[in-house]
Order: structure tokens, then sequence, then C-alpha cells
């Protein structure tokens, strides 16, 4: 019984998220060219409805979008993905995505710090940048234990940064007279989100767009190293802290979610066991295409159930300091990855 109640008590929350999801999507395809990712729209519409109506009735099911289909729905993301994308794009992505994520997480190190934020709020920021946008956030927040206000700072952060870089790039393209592979490397490894990586490339060729989207799928995969190492990372700050305060018994488990949880988050063994079966052909096309799909609804959802359960005002208490923090890394992978392709006789 008491099951029953719970599940009845997460299905209006989810609902909402849901129709939320549906509107943004439907946003999403009134828009002449992908300018904005239904994921962020939804966020905001969240974040909008949230500045009028707190849902306070709802908020089981919101937390449970939130958290728990957000999960579901990286774990379904896996099935689109292959160690093969990896091989077909060649080594020379790699080096240059090496290179952008170092500048990523340890120029977002000293920056965060320097700015005083709180680095969880720092890494989803550096995150979302050196990784893919919004699902890059979505995977690292709930190992974290990332709060909704931090979560849609980090998207809105990178959201703006996209924008700035979707008007930007074709033209400074243009001007450094790159090649459509060099442009397709340069986009696909510095521009944040998926759908901005697209309307990047092809605004400045179709061969560049191609590239570029295959450039951002190979970055996709850097979700799972990075996933863990931060599971690592939060399970060590905790057992550090439960130290400090003197509490034994919270350092011990602590010291047990290293050796279980935290060493491999379970949706991200799920993640991992469907980009393997796709890797070696065991999912379909077109169930691995309607798997994709599906995860990037839940994924819209489960952000608009983060925008339903989060205020602009709290989000205004953090300040301009995580703004200017995506703007200087922003800055700096834009740099660093046309510096490597210039080494590396690219362009």
């Amino acid at each position: 019984m008491r099951k029953l109640e719970r599940v009845t008590a997460v299905i209006p929350g989810f609902v909402a998220a849901l129709l939320v999801a549906i509107a943004a999507i439907w946003i999403e395809s009134l828009l002449p060219i992908p300018l904005i990712g239904a994921s962020v729209l939804a966020l905001f519409i969240g974040m909008g409805i949230n500045a009028f109506w707190k849902p306070v009735r709802i908020a089981s099911g919101l937390q449970f979008t939130s958290k728990k289909v957000l999960k579901f729905a990286i774990i379904l993301l896996g099935a689109s993905l292959s160690i093969d994308t990896i091989l077909n794009i060649g080594r020379m992505s790699l080096v240059v995505m090496c290179f952008t994520l170092l500048t990523c997480f340890g120029g977002g190190y000293f920056i965060g710090r320097a700015l005083g934020i709180n680095w969880k709020l720092s890494n989803l920021i550096s995150a979302g940048t050196g990784i893919c946008g919004g699902s890059a956030i979505a995977a690292i927040s709930p190992v974290i234990e990332a709060k909704d206000r931090d979560i849609a700072y980090a998207m809105s952060a990178t959201f703006l940064f996209d924008m700035v870089m979707i008007l930007l790039f074709p033209l400074m393209g243009r001007w450094l007279g790159l090649s459509d592979v060099a442009y397709g490397l340069w986009s696909g490894t510095a521009v944040n989100d998926t759908s901005s990586v697209v309307a990047a490339g092809y605004a400045f060729s179709e061969a560049a767009g191609d590239f570029a989207t295959m450039v951002k799928l190979t970055r996709t995969l850097s979700i799972i190293p990075v996933v863990i190492i931060f599971a690592l990372l939060n399970a060590h700050i905790k057992k550090k802290e439960a130290l400090a305060a003197g509490n034994g018994a919270d350092a011990s488990g602590a010291h047990e979610k290293v050796r279980f949880t935290a060493l491999m988050p379970w949706f991200i063994v799920g993640f991992l066991a469907l980009a393997a079966a796709n890797s070696v052909g065991m999912i379909a096309p077109e169930l691995a295409a309607a798997a994709k799909e599906l995860s990037k609804f839940l994924m819209v959802a489960a952000l608009g159930a983060i925008g339903l359960n989060t205020s602009f005002s709290e989000m205004r208490k953090s300040g301009p300091a995580p703004m200017l923090h995506g703007f200087i890394i922003s800055a700096l992978v834009v740099i660093v990855a046309i510096a490597v392709e210039y080494c590396m006789g690219i362009v």
C-alpha cells in the first residue's frame, strides 16, 4: 500500500514535467534554425512558471523526475553511442579535446576559487563548456549531489555563451580562412550544446556541419570518465568533511560510498552497457534511434522539473560571478582549440 502511495505521489509532478517538455519541444520545432535546444527552453519555461506559482504539492514528483528519470535518460543515451565513432573521427579530434578538457577543468578550478564559487557550480559550468552542454551537466549533477539552483545556473551560463558562439563562429572561421575540416573540428570542440554545434557547423558549410556533429558525438563519450572521477571526488570530499567534524560513522559511510557507489555510479554502468552493446551491433539502428529520442525527451522533462523547482530569486543569490566564470572558460576553450589546430597543422 505504501508503495502505491509513493507512486501516486510522484505522478502529478512527473506529468507536469512531461507537459513542460512537450511545450518546449513544440516551441523548438517552430524555430527556423536550431538556435535554442528544447532542454534549455524547458528549463526556462519551468522557471517562468515557478516565478508565479510555487509547485509545493507536486514537489515529490518533480524530485523524482529531476533525479531518477534523469538517470534513466542518461542510460538510454548510451544506445546511440559507439566506440566506432572515436575511430572514425580520428586521433586529431581526441588531441584537441584533451587540451580543451584540461583547460575547462584545470582553468575552471583556479577561476572558480578566485571568484569564490562553490566547487559544484564551478565544475558544472566547466563540464557544460568542455563536454556537451546540458547533457554533461545533467550527468554530473547526480553524482556530486548538486542543487537545482546550481544546475539551472550552469545551464543558463552555457546557453548564453552558445548563443554568442552561433553568431560569431561562422564569421571568425571565414576570417581565419579555415577549411571545412578545421572549422568542423574547431566548432565541434569549442561550442557547447549539440543544437548549437549543429547550428554553428552548418552555418559554415554542409561538410563542416557533418564533421562538427561527429566531433560532438566523440566529446559526449568523455562523460563516462568525467562522471566517475567526480563521483570519487565527491565521496572523498564528504569523507574529509566527516573526519573534520569528528563523525566517525559518517566517515565510514563515505568510505563505503567510495568502494561501491562512487567508483561506478549505477546509471553509468547502464550507459556503458548500452554503448558496448551498440558498438558490437547488438542494438538495431531503429531501436538505437528510438532510445536516443526517448532519452532526449526524458532529459528535457527532467530539466523542466528542475526549472519548476528553481526560482530566479534563488539564482540571483549567486551573483554575477558564475556568469563571469562561464565567459572566461568559454573564451579560453575557443582560443586553446584553434591554437592546438594551428600547432597540429590542421588549418
